[in-house]
């Protein structure tokens, strides 16, 4: 069994969903010693997160961000911890929503999606920064 884990960072992106699929896989190109296996995408932050969905129309990336925006809003009078900004309590409900990592079949050395899917970071907040992930690869 193989087993094969990197550690990347991201560069900043600006608040919404961006595909990262491209960087996943040059990060990683030992995937294609594994004819059977699974990838798994962790990202080490509390205010952005992955998931995977459409590749191919930017619309649907865009109608996400105004979607999690309106089930999330900001300036909550209930929220208590606001003294990193309007956009910070609300980016830790998105990311725990979303969640922290994807996993993914790898077969005969490609990972096994759909062809529309591709892996999102969601980035919550306005000015979030550098992005860390932990990808790991695992099979036989």
């Amino acid at each position: 069994m193989y087993f094969y884990q990197k550690e990347i960072r991201l560069n900043a992106h600006p608040r919404g969903f961006h595909l990262i699929t491209s960087n996943v896989l040059k990060a990683i190109p030992e995937i294609k010693n594994i004819e059977q296996g699974l990838l798994q995408v962790f990202i080490k932050h509390t205010s952005a997160s992955l998931t995977i969905n459409e590749n191919a129309d930017p619309t649907v990336r865009t109608d996400f961000e105004s979607h999690i925006n309106q089930m999330v809003p900001e300036n909550q009078s209930y929220y208590k911890h606001t003294f990193e900004g309007a956009d910070d309590m609300p980016a830790h409900i998105k990311a725990s929503l979303m969640g922290t990592s994807v996993n993914i079949p790898i077969t005969n050395g490609r990972l096994n999606m759909g062809t529309w899917q591709g892996i999102y970071l969601c980035e919550h907040r306005d000015y979030g920064g550098e992005r860390k992930l932990v990808i790991t690869a695992m099979g036989n």
